[in-house]
């Protein structure tokens, strides 16, 4: 019996202590003397002998009564369950299902799997012979030959997420987990109570009310594996478990929880919207202000660190709640609870993610990571004891072998990192060790948020990690920078219409000619209210059509999503974008691909003006235009028919290239067809707001008509 500690009793709770009942035998254990100071047993591990059946379906079940300790010896039952299904807890025999005697640090996943409950490596006949004695040395994996491009922490996240064209990192080998649950929920970390299990106490002889789950009124943190013990007497018993425990003390930590975003967030106004801010809460401080909060959204992007103290596991449960910003008092969102004591305890390192690569400088801030030997040694003395001490004798081998790129551990580098500031190499190879440990890898999890008026009813869903750093350790290093891309990246783009060909001609004139009066216009998606247009090319008989006509647009990119950033008030949005009220004064940022719209139209005198075709033109992703009105065709799906010559990509970024002028095509929509209706010859330059302050030009042929002049057609 691992008797570990109570959680969450009372305050009128003195002395507790744990009665258990199993197959006609109770076991009793010391009493808790100071709850408040430790909640933890003095005596942790104990042994119970009992009969039982062989059939795990005829075991009797566990139960568990928690008696506190009053004045004139006065014993009242304050919590009490009953631990069923037994088989979970069962052990094979000594000697049988052992993990194998020389497991290799590069084994597969399936060779290294967790032990059962109540089964750790440090207290099984499981060693690792890290010793020069290998006849040959084992490689670790090739690095991937490319350069590595050093990027923010966004970069690597949007990496994670699939989306590369937000992403700046070179190379994909330092990456980021990115869980759809939380870590408790991953199936490989057993729900991260592999060192204890969290059982709920209940009040004895209450009744509950039907179709209501019992409320807790504490926890009780152990475990209990069952093995069988030989019946010949002569045969010494199988070694005992919990014979090597971490201190029960309770430890003061650091605790980093950095909430990167949330998403599918219940709306909390008559807009559909919230207006959503976070709150950290471990112990009895809290930590968030509610004038950060994000308006008008259901997505919200925090960005936010939070670093407070705690001591374990007196405040072991962090919780994480959003709550909706307004002028009446503030509307919970959604909550997430964590437990830090089972995410410290558990052999999987859940407190601190392992990186991919080991680097002894992170650009911007990228973190605290325990990694190399270090890593190592602690990880020895929590849950992989056995391969620890031989990894400790080890030590580094011979400095011949360390000059040949392979040490004590029989692990050598198939070739030279290709990372930068990659550190020893020893160091490298003590990572590598750790991640064949199947321990929790750098991470992104993604937490659930509930509320207590609505129980069981997800209210959304929040994407954050937390880092754990015992006091004991010293102290980490850099928190993380998470602060998200500023949105202001402010350019100018000019787009001179020069002129038009082939346009579709249409009815005859009173002279029975077929003309046209070409008109184009302009605007940039999301910006209706500021179109613009050209003067009129009147009669004209062949389609076509000189303009030397300057368009000039100003915006907001954010190049870490490749948007445009249009800040509005909500009174100036659309209805359907929440504006109807004209009180919602908060600023509501919509997020848009760069596109350039461009219309040509047929002017008319008596009639509305006549739609001639479309031309829609993404600025990240520009098609390459034809050098000459005759190759220009109609695109297909986004793809010129005409497919450009090898290796010659057929679309570029205005942001990258700045500069580009050509003749592109125009259509019109019939049925489920593009057909062509005419070709734009344009010239498009992007320039930030500096480079426009320093070359100066008008719109239409307004001056100053310079960079380039527009003579008059």
């Amino acid at each position: 019996v691992l008797a570990w500690g109570l959680r969450g009793l009372c305050s009128g709770v003195r002395a507790p202590s744990l009665e258990v009942q199993c197959g006609g035998r109770t076991l009793r254990t010391s009493a808790i003397t100071d709850l408040a100071a430790n909640p933890n047993f003095p005596i942790n591990a104990l042994l119970l002998k009992l009969h039982l059946p062989t059939e795990e379906e005829y075991m009797p079940p566990i139960r568990l009564r928690v008696l506190d300790t009053q004045d004139f010896g006065y014993r009242p039952e304050v919590g009490q369950t009953c631990v069923r299904d037994l088989g979970q807890y069962c052990c094979p025999p000594h000697g049988q299902g052992q993990p194998p005697s020389t497991p290799s640090t590069a084994l597969p996943a399936s060779s290294m799997a967790p032990p059962r409950p109540g089964m750790r490596w440090g207290h099984q006949s499981h060693q690792c012979h890290l010793c020069p004695a290998h006849p040959t040395p084992q490689m670790l994996p090739e690095e991937e030959e490319e350069e590595v491009e050093e990027g923010d922490w966004w970069s690597k996240f949007y990496a994670a997420m699939g989306e590369k064209a937000k992403s700046r990192w070179g190379t994909n080998r330092d990456r980021l987990k990115i869980y759809s649950c939380e870590l408790e929920a991953v199936p490989e970390f057993g729900g991260l109570q592999d060192f204890c299990q969290t059982f709920p106490l209940y009040q004895p002889g209450g009744h509950p009310v039907p179709g209501e789950d019992p409320v807790p009124v504490g926890e009780f943190e152990g475990l209990f594996p069952i093995y069988p013990l030989p019946e010949d007497p002569g045969v010494p018993p199988p070694p005992r478990h919990f014979q090597e425990l971490p201190p029960s003390h309770p430890q003061k930590c650091l605790v980093r929880v950095y909430i990167v975003r949330a998403f599918g967030l219940s709306p909390r106004n008559s807009k559909g919207l919230c207006d959503p801010y976070v709150c950290v809460s471990l112990g009895t401080k809290t930590l968030g202000q509610r004038d950060q909060y994000v308006p008008n959204t259901l997505e919200p992007v925090f960005g936010r660190l939070f670093e407070m103290t705690g001591t374990i596991p007196l405040e072991k449960d962090l919780r994480v709640s959003l709550l909706d910003y307004d002028l009446l008092p503030d509307k919970e969102i959604g909550t997430t609870t964590i437990d830090l004591e089972n995410r410290l305890l558990s052999r999987f390192r859940a407190h601190c993610g392992l990186p991919t690569l080991y680097r002894t400088w992170v650009p911007l801030g990228q973190g605290d990571r325990r990694v190399g030997d270090c890593g190592v040694a602690q990880s020895c003395t929590h849950g992989h004891r056995g391969m620890g001490r031989e990894r400790a004798r080890s030590g580094h081998g011979g400095t011949g072998m360390l000059s040949h790129g392979c040490d004590g551990s029989g692990l050598a580098e198939s070739g030279a990192p290709t990372q930068r500031h990659p550190g020893a190499p020893h160091e490298r190879r003590a990572l590598h060790m750790l991640h064949a440990w199947h321990l929790v890898p750098e991470h992104l999890e993604t937490c659930t948020l509930y509320t207590s008026t609505q129980p069981g009813l997800e209210q959304g869903k929040v994407q954050m990690w937390v880092d754990i750093f015992p006091a004991s350790l010293g102290p980490p290093g850099p928190a993380v920078d998470i602060t998200p891309p500023s949105p202001r990246g402010e350019y100018e783009l000019r787009c001179v219409a020069w002129d038009t060909g082939d346009v579709a001609m249409g009815g005859t004139n009173l002279l029975g000619q077929r003309m046209r009066n070409i008109y184009v216009t302009g605007r940039l998606d999301g910006l209706e209210k500021q179109q613009q247009r050209t003067d009129v090319h009147c009669r004209s008989l062949q389609g076509d059509g000189a303009f030397n006509w300057r368009f000039v647009f100003c915006f907001d990119y954010q190049a870490a999503e490749r948007l445009r950033v249009l800040p509005r008030k909500a009174r100036d949005t659309p209805r359907w974008w929440g504006g109807e009220h004209f009180w919602s004064l908060d600023k509501t940022v919509l997020k848009v691909p760069p596109k350039l719209i461009l219309q040509v139209w047929d002017k008319k005198n008596f009639s509305a003006d006549a739609f001639l075709g479309i031309l829609e033109l993404e600025l990240t992703r520009l098609p390459r235009p034809a050098q000459h009105p005759k190759d220009c065709t109609v695109m297909a799906q986004g793809v010129p028919q005409s497919p450009p010559p090898r290796r010659v990509p057929s679309r570029l970024s205005l942001f990258q290239q700045r500069q580009v002028r050509g003749w592109w095509p125009c259509t019109v929509q019939e049925g489920s067809k593009q057909h062509l209706s005419g070709k734009l010859e344009l010239s498009l330059e992007l320039l930030t707001a500096k480079e426009a302050e320093e070359r100066p030009a008008g719109k239409g042929r307004e001056e100053p008509n310079t960079y380039p002049t527009l003579p008059a057609p």
